[in-house]
C-alpha cells in the first residue's frame, strides 16, 4: 500500500457457512453434491441449522420471560412454503401482506391469533378471508373499515383491527424508507385519531381494536437508529392511546434490522437494542400494562441463511475484461444485480463454490445469461480462476431472491428453490 492510501472495504468473512475439501457446505453437504442432488442450476438453498441459530441468537440478546419481545416473520422476505413450515415453528408469529401469503401462512400452521395481516391495497375479499381467518387486520386507509365492519356482520365474529401509522419520523440510515413523509403505507399520523374515533363508532360488537403498527423502515445497519425509532414509535403510541383512552393489547414496533451486503458493511449490534427494548417494557408495564411488543422481521432471520448457486456456462475475454457467463442471473436474483432498489450498484459477496481458498485469482465479471448488460451479479471481482462448469455462489441470498425477480423474462426456466 502506497503511502496516504487507504485499504479498500471488503465484504464481512461469510463465516456461517463452513468450507470442506476446498468446497462451500451448505446444508451439511458439499456444493458439487447439493448440485447433484439438486438437479440442475440455478437454485437457491436455505440451510435449516442457520435459520434456527439465528432466531435462538436473537431471542438471546432480546428481553425473555412471560414478558419477553415476541418475534414475527415478515413472509414476504421468503415466502417458500417449507422454510414458512419451519419459521411457523419457530417464533412467536407471521406477518403476511396477501391472501396469497395469508393461505400459506395458515397451510403452514401459524396460529391466526398470532398472525397480522399489512398492505396499502387490501381487496375486499382479502379483508374478508382476513376476518373469517381470525387473523389481526393492520388498516391502512379509512376504506378498509366499513368492509371489514360489514364482514364480521355477515360471518358473527369479530374483525381484529390494528392501525397501520406512518409515523412523523424516519428510520434514519435505512436501506428503504417506509414510514415519514409522504407514503402509501398506513395512515398518518395526525389522522390516526380520526381513524380511531371511526372504529369506536362502528361499534365493539364488530371491530376490535387491539394496537398498532409502526414500521418506519428496513435494511439499518445502525443500532443506534433502530433503538431511536423504537422509543419514538413507543411514545406515539402510547399518546395516541392515552388521548383516545384506548387499551393497548398489540404493539408491533416494526424491524428494520439489517445484514451486511456490500464491502464495507459491518453486522448490526444486538446488544443495545435489547437494552433499549428492556427500558421500553420497564415503562409499559405501567403506561400500557397489556401491550405486547412485537418486532417484526424478515431479511434478518433468512437473508443470510441463503445462498443462490449457478453454473458457469462460458467464459469470455473481451478487451482484457474476463466474463464469467452463468446460466443464471437477474431473473432470479434481482436484488443482486443492483436492480432492485439500489442507486449505485454494489456487488454482494460472491464465491466460486468448489474453488474456495484457491490460491490463483483475477479479477472477473459474473454475469447471467440475458440479452441486456443489466445482468450481472459481481461487477470485475477478484474472483479464484473459474472454468466453466463451476459453480459460482451469491451469499446473503435467503431474502428477497426468487419470489422478488422477474423470473418469466426472456422465458429462461425457472431456478429451484430447496430447504437442507
Amino acid at each position: 500500500m502506497t503511502p496516504g492510501s487507504q485499504a479498500r472495504p471488503v465484504h464481512v468473512p461469510m463465516s456461517q457457512f463452513a468450507v470442506r475439501d476446498g468446497e462451500l457446505v451448505v446444508g451439511g453437504m458439499k456444493l458439487t453434491q447439493l448440485a447433484a442432488r439438486v438437479g440442475r442450476t440455478p437454485f437457491f438453498a436455505y440451510d435449516r441449522g442457520l435459520l434456527r441459530a439465528r432466531v435462538a441468537e436473537l431471542r438471546a440478546a432480546l428481553p425473555g420471560g412471560k414478558d419477553g419481545i415476541k418475534l414475527h416473520y415478515a413472509m414476504k422476505a421468503n415466502p417458500m412454503p417449507a422454510l414458512v413450515g419451519l419459521m411457523a415453528g419457530l417464533v412467536d408469529g407471521i406477518d403476511v401482506a396477501s391472501a396469497g401469503e395469508l393461505k400459506v401462512a395458515l397451510d403452514a400452521g401459524a396460529d391466526p391469533a398470532e398472525v397480522s395481516f399489512a398492505g396499502p391495497g387490501k381487496r375486499d375479499p382479502e379483508l374478508h378471508q382476513a376476518v373469517a381467518s381470525g387473523v389481526l387486520v393492520n388498516v391502512e386507509s379509512m376504506r378498509e373499515l366499513p368492509v371489514l365492519a360489514a364482514a364480521a356482520r355477515e360471518l358473527g365474529v369479530l374483525a381484529r383491527v390494528a392501525v397501520r401509522v406512518n409515523p412523523d419520523f424516519e428510520l434514519k440510515g435505512s436501506g428503504m424508507k417506509m414510514g415519514g413523509g409522504p407514503k402509501q403505507f398506513g395512515v398518518d399520523v395526525e389522522v390516526v385519531p380520526e381513524m380511531l374515533a371511526a372504529i369506536a363508532r362502528e361499534g365493539p360488537d364488530c371491530l376490535a381494536f387491539e394496537g398498532f403498527h409502526l414500521f418506519s423502515g428496513s435494511q439499518n445497519l445502525r443500532a443506534e437508529s433502530i433503538c431511536e425509532a423504537q422509543r419514538k414509535g413507543y411514545e406515539l403510541a402510547l399518546r395516541l392511546a392515552t388521548e383516545a383512552k384506548l387499551t393497548v393489547r398489540f404493539l408491533n414496533l416494526g424491524g428494520g434490522f439489517g445484514i451486511p451486503y456490500f464491502p464495507g458493511d459491518t453486522r448490526l449490534d444486538l446488544t443495545p437494542i435489547g437494552e433499549n427494548l428492556a427500558l421500553l417494557q420497564q415503562r409499559a408495564r405501567h403506561e400500557m400494562p397489556q401491550a405486547s411488543f412485537v418486532i417484526e422481521l424478515g431479511r434478518y432471520f433468512v437473508g443470510e441463511a441463503g445462498v443462490y448457486v449457478t453454473r458457469i456456462v462460458d467464459r469470455k475475454v473481451s478487451r482484457g475484461q474476463v466474463f464469467l457467463v452463468a446460466d443464471g442471473g437477474l431473473h432470479h436474483h434481482l436484488a443482486a444485480s443492483g436492480n432492485f432498489g439500489q442507486v449505485v450498484r454494489k456487488n454482494y459477496p460472491v464465491a466460486i463454490g468448489n474453488r474456495m481458498g484457491s490460491a490463483s485469482t483475477e479479477s472477473a465479471s459474473l454475469v447471467g445469461p440475458l440479452c441486456t448488460p443489466l445482468d450481472i451479479l459481481a461487477d470485475r471481482m477478484e474472483l479464484p480462476v473459474a472454468e466453466v462448469g463451476d459453480l459460482a455462489v451469491v451469499f446473503q441470498s435467503g431474502a428477497y431472491g426468487a419470489s422478488s425477480s422477474p423470473q418469466n423474462f426472456l422465458g429462461h426456466p425457472n431456478c429451484v428453490e430447496v430447504l437442507l
